[in-house]
């Protein structure tokens, strides 16, 4: 009996490490960042609609989904506005209550910060995204992207797949993981 209290307490004491221990952070950032983050969104309603991060906010999930501190890796931050597109009322025919003209979401919110992105910076690839924050108005989103061009990706076995020109504006073929989500694929 009391070597199993042990274990467990041994368990539960484990260390973590640095990327579990952001992990764990992130996943209530009200909670845990508070005033960072609340003064960060204040920052960044500032800004323009995409702008490029000198590096990743949240460096676990940007580690996770594919980005790397080097050469011809890149980080946008966009931000989008929250809630779904709305309908012309049609001028014939049936009643607005049936129409649908409300509650339409055409795409998911990620996906469309990723477009927002590629149609910025246009040599550029998108690789994957991640929520950075929200507020009342605003969801922002950092998206990694890739240049295709650069030796250091043309030369790395692991991440040169995207130079392939069938992978060309990819987000835009609904090939990223959110577009995939929001087709119903994942």
């Amino acid at each position: 009996m009391e070597r199993n209290i042990n274990l467990i307490d041994k368990v539960n004491v484990m260390p973590k490490g640095f990327y579990q221990s952001l992990r764990t952070i992130w996943k209530k950032p009200k909670e845990n960042l508070g005033d960072i983050l609340r003064t960060r969104l204040a920052e960044w309603r500032k800004q323009n609609v995409v702008v490029r991060a000198e590096k990743p906010t949240r460096l676990d999930a940007a580690r996770e989904l594919g980005y790397k501190a080097k050469l011809g890796y890149v980080v946008a931050r966009v931000r989008v506005k929250k809630g779904g597109r709305r309908r012309r009322k049609p001028e014939k025919g049936r009643g607005p209550r049936h129409a649908g003209l409300v509650h339409f979401t055409p795409k998911g919110l990620q996906w469309i910060a990723e477009e927002k992105a590629q149609r910025k910076f246009s040599n550029l690839e998108v690789l994957n995204s991640y929520e950075t924050g929200d507020d009342g108005v605003s969801k922002w989103f950092e998206i990694v992207m890739i240049d295709p061009n650069h030796p250091n990706i043309i030369n790395d076995p692991k991440i040169n797949w995207i130079t392939n020109p069938a992978n060309r504006r990819r987000v835009f073929h609904g090939l990223t993981s959110s577009a995939k989500k929001s087709r119903g694929l994942n």
